[in-house]
């Protein structure tokens, strides 16, 4: 089925408490995408945040992230006064060291008044999530009196979770712990959104990390499943090699698998948490699929990603256990990069589908082919993704030579190029086409949502100007017209 969609973290949504959340605004948006006749919202993850910002960093795989609870629901729901909201902001860039000072202190007011009085509902939501809800609020709560020092900084006795330790942490921080739990409950605001997404015809296409952060509550609770020493301190991580966007690779730093124990349990963790993925979202993107076939090993240590190696993934037998455990469908494997015969032949025995890129396609540094003649029908393409810059802000920033040669392919002038681009991902064959909102809106790179390999900037891009009818009128337009519509293709 041909359709289409828009990516738009929810961070970036528009709304007064300095991030966007699962408010009115998320709300509104959906509404627009319906106008505009797309199918799927397209977003970051979005589990909580640490050290960087990045959603690629989490504390936890199975966790939502407090800064998009939104406040006035919380207070609909009786558990703030209009008294404790904070003062409305202007619209601009996330500001994350004001929320990591000014959000839980709002949240443990609601928290309090939960605590004091739990519902059945919050009583059912914990017994449900007790797969990890209670290690990853324990997690949070020992992280919070460690002054937020990374895992690996942890006390022995804490960070090896030996038993005594534990049960006495579990006694001392036990408000904090049922504080963090409480927050995991207001996050369940996500499934009235999802609702209303999809009673509108909007599907909701999320996005999982292939692998876990250093400092999270999945290495802590199960280091046997990672490539660690013995006493949860890493011995290789993950990464990139050196390649024409950066001489000298991406350093991610990520914990890598311990994937012979992975299929010794019948990869029974990743179901756990595929399963989970599947029931908050309707599409599940998977970040760096070619993980699986096989990844990039960095000796933990190292200053840059240049003394690398390649190991061996699990390839077909990962595949074949999600395939037993979900079926076959409702996964987007992100599948660019640095692609073997190997890592094509285990997409394809998948049958999920892979990414295209636009940009790429004139990219002189890019090696693939990525000219839209080229694409398969099952796959997805993109202007770009949140790691490129924007349309606009790529023809203003690439080779004269790129973007004279994207023009004479696409047959418009330079000033036109983002709505070729566009027009292109529409009319190819692809069977979904998804489009940054930054793209629609011809923003420059100043809406560029991450540069890998650096911080500071970075997931910050906020929408500050209204999406017009006028807009959702084009896009329905160009969907129709390029056969995108569901129920109105060719």
């Amino acid at each position: 089925m041909r359709a289409s969609g828009i990516l738009m973290p929810v961070f970036s949504l528009p709304g007064p408490y300095g991030i966007g959340t699962l408010g009115n605004e998320a709300f509104a948006f959906v509404d627009f995408l319906a106008a505009a006749k797309q199918t799927y919202w397209q977003i970051l993850p979005i589990g909580p945040t640490g050290y960087g910002d990045s959603p690629y960093q989490s504390f936890s795989a199975f966790a939502g992230n407090p800064y998009f609870i939104d406040f006035r629901l919380l207070a609909a729901d009786g558990l703030l006064t209009e008294a404790e909201l904070p003062a409305p902001q202007p619209v601009g860039p996330v500001d994350y060291g004001a929320l990591y000072q000014q959000r839980p202190v709002v949240l443990h007011k609601a928290a309090d008044r939960l605590l004091a009085s739990p519902t059945p509902v919050y009583e059912a939501f914990c017994e449900a999530q007790s797969g990890w809800l209670e290690d990853y609020a324990l997690f949070m709560a020992v992280k919070a009196e460690q002054e937020q020092a990374g895992l690996s900084d942890w006390p022995d006795d804490l960070r090896t979770r030996e038993p005594a330790a534990l049960a006495a942490a579990k006694e001392r921080l036990a408000d904090e712990v049922a504080y963090y739990k409480a927050v995991q409950f207001f996050y369940t605001q996500w499934n009235a959104l999802k609702t209303y997404a999809n009673s509108h015809g909007i599907q909701l296409v999320g996005d999982i990390p292939i692998y876990v952060s250093p400092d999270s509550s999945d290495l802590w609770t199960h280091p046997e499943l990672f490539q660690t020493d013995g006493a949860v301190h890493l011995t290789s991580v993950a990464g990139c090699p050196p390649d024409a966007f950066a001489a000298d690779g991406q350093l991610w730093g990520n914990p890598l698998y311990d994937w012979p124990r992975h299929e010794a349990e019948d990869f029974r963790w990743w179901k756990q948490r595929i399963k989970h993925a599947t029931s908050i979202y309707d599409v599940v993107r998977i970040d760096h699929f070619r993980g699986f076939e096989s990844y990039y090993s960095i000796p933990a240590g190292n200053k840059t990603a240049a003394g690398g190696h390649w190991e061996k993934g699990p390839d077909r037998a990962f595949i074949d256990a999600m395939h037993k455990a979900l079926g076959e469908g409702g996964i987007i494997a992100e599948d660019l990069g640095y692609l073997t015969p190997e890592v094509k032949a285990m997409l394809a025995a998948s049958g999920y589908p892979g990414m295209k890129i636009m940009q790429f396609a004139f990219d002189s540094r890019e090696p693939g082919n990525y000219l839209p003649y080229t694409y398969p029908r099952n796959s997805v393409v993109y202007t770009g993704t949140h790691d490129n810059v924007t349309a606009e802000g790529w023809r203003q920033s690439a080779s004269a030579e790129d973007v004279a040669y994207a023009c004479r392919y696409l047959r418009c002038a330079p000033e036109d190029l983002t709505e070729a681009m566009i027009c292109a991902c529409l009319s190819c064959v692809s069977d979904m086409a998804v489009i940054p909102m930054a793209d629609w809106l011809h923003l420059d790179a100043d809406a560029r949502i991450n540069t890998p390999s650096t911080q500071g900037a970075n997931w910050q891009w906020r929408l500050t100007q209204p999406l017009t009818p006028a807009l959702s009128a084009h896009i329905a337009e160009l969907t129709a017209l390029y056969h995108r519509v569901p129920g109105e293709e060719l």
